[in-house]
């Protein structure tokens, strides 16, 4: 199993002025395992251009910031990219994270 440094994104609603409230993405540093690592390439909606899709697990070390907010986790960096997080399992102390497609949300 080798070992997982990455920012974790979290979605956060801020009212940015009177009764206006806006979503905001905040990076949180983790640190864990890779549990599984795989990938496969799809054809993506209305296209013949396949897109890669990730596979993979993560196990992160959670925090107490993660685990009161791990449903607002929205991406994972891994391997210089930032990909969809699918699924959030919580088997304290850690947080298995499940990877999908690219992230191409707000940052």
């Amino acid at each position: 199993m080798s070992k997982y440094c990455g920012n974790i994104g979290y979605r956060e609603t801020v009212e940015v002025d009177t009764d206006i409230w806006e979503d905001k993405i905040t990076p949180h540093k983790h640190y864990g395992d890779v549990i599984k690592n795989t990938s496969r390439m799809v054809n993506g909606e209305n296209t013949t251009i396949k897109t890669p899709q990730c596979n993979n697990s993560l196990s992160i070390v959670g925090d107490p910031y993660a685990f009161e907010n791990f449903h607002n986790i929205v991406y994972a960096t891994f391997m210089g990219t930032k990909w969809t997080v699918t699924n959030v399992d919580v088997q304290y102390p850690r947080l298995i994270l499940t990877l999908g497609g690219v992230y191409n949300g707000e940052e």
